[in-house]
């Protein structure tokens, strides 16, 4: 089974990059794959995520918004 987590971003998101230079490498280290989801394809996403992100989903449902650490978000994938 995959492990996938899921990044929501934007385009010309200078946060959404600092985040991803964070995460890919702990991606990699804890087996997981990152699936970014730029929220200017729905409607939907922009509601909910317009002035939010990067934002981070797990798989459970659970999400973290910017500002958040490897560390931060290392102990999330090891719930």
């Amino acid at each position: 089974m995959v492990k996938q987590l899921t990044l929501y971003t934007g385009p010309s998101c200078h946060l959404c990059e600092q985040a991803k230079t964070i995460l890919y490498p702990l991606m990699s280290q804890q087996g997981w794959e990152l699936v970014e989801v730029n929220i200017q394809e729905s409607e939907d996403l922009k509601q909910r995520y317009g002035i939010r992100i990067p934002v981070v989903a797990l798989p459970d449902g659970s999400e973290k918004g910017w500002p958040f650490t490897a560390a931060q978000i290392g102990r999330l994938l090891d719930v």
